[in-house]
């Protein structure tokens, strides 16, 4: 039991050292490292004036590619929200990660992260040159970097939001909706729409049409015959197609989103 206090206290200790490293450094330039990147069958060496110089650019560091959180909310949520920044004078979003090219490359892959460079610290060299590193050993990582996002412009930090000093991984503050929030507090994000479908259905294209015509990008799931009843009847409560949804609320079929629209059935 003694032993197991012991290892317990040293185990926090060491967690609060690491953490009262963590600095915010607005104000100052970002590491100068040069980056080994896998592209396609070559190597190439991207430095930090490749990546910053004479631009505006928004970094989000997390723990590592493949992970729950990193998967399921913050990376995705960046490249959905990056072409809005894009719009407010953003060149490039990088996600950042103490990762091996080829792992960064087939998350990339993976994510279909299109808007986004997905960038590896390998060697941990500018995740270092932040005070960003932190020992995650007893989850078998080794050194990572703590979560945090920033935004550089020609390559000096104007912004930093960091994780607060907890234990585990937090994530209230480094996520793309705080950092749009930042660029613009009145930015618009994107409207989340979808339109549930069946293949062959005029009234499923007409719908599709309307909402692209009043400026939504909708998202299209045709449903297989044996599910789509179920389905729609689930979520719903309706029976037949379309049923389109915009954030996070039913509309209805083609005839409610008229009246959304004002226009006669």
């Amino acid at each position: 039991m003694i032993c197991t206090c012991l290892i317990t206290t040293v185990i926090e200790m060491n967690f609060k050292k690491e953490l009262d490293m963590l600095q915010n450094r607005e104000g100052q330039r970002v590491p100068n490292v040069t980056l080994p990147v896998r592209v396609g069958n070559e190597w190439k060496q991207v430095t930090s004036d490749d990546l910053f110089k004479g631009k505006t650019v928004v970094v989000f560091s997390l723990p590592g590619a493949f992970t729950p959180t990193c998967s399921s909310t913050h990376l995705p949520r960046y490249n959905e929200l990056a072409p809005t920044m894009a719009k407010l004078g953003v060149d490039t979003v990088i996600c950042l990660s103490v990762n091996d090219s080829f792992v960064m490359n087939e998350w990339a892959r993976d994510q279909d992260a299109e808007n986004i460079v997905l960038l590896p610290d390998g060697n941990a060299e500018f995740t270092k040159g932040m005070g960003m590193l932190v020992d995650k050993s007893n989850l078998g990582f080794g050194q990572r970097s703590w979560r945090y996002s920033m935004l550089v412009k020609d390559g000096v930090i104007e912004k930093m939001f960091i994780e607060p000093e907890k234990e585990g991984d937090p994530f209230e503050v480094s996520d793309a909706d705080t950092m749009l929030n930042y660029l613009d507090p009145h930015a618009k994000a994107p409207d989340q729409v979808v339109v549930l479908t069946k293949v062959g259905c005029p009234f499923c294209v007409e719908a599709k049409a309307l909402l692209i015509e009043n400026g939504f990008e909708p998202i299209e799931i045709p449903l297989e015959n044996k599910i789509r009843g179920r389905v729609i009847g689930a979520i719903s409560n309706q029976r037949t197609v379309p049923q389109i949804f915009i954030n996070g609320q039913h509309v209805g079929g083609l005839d409610a989103l008229k009246a959304r629209f004002k226009i006669a059935a």
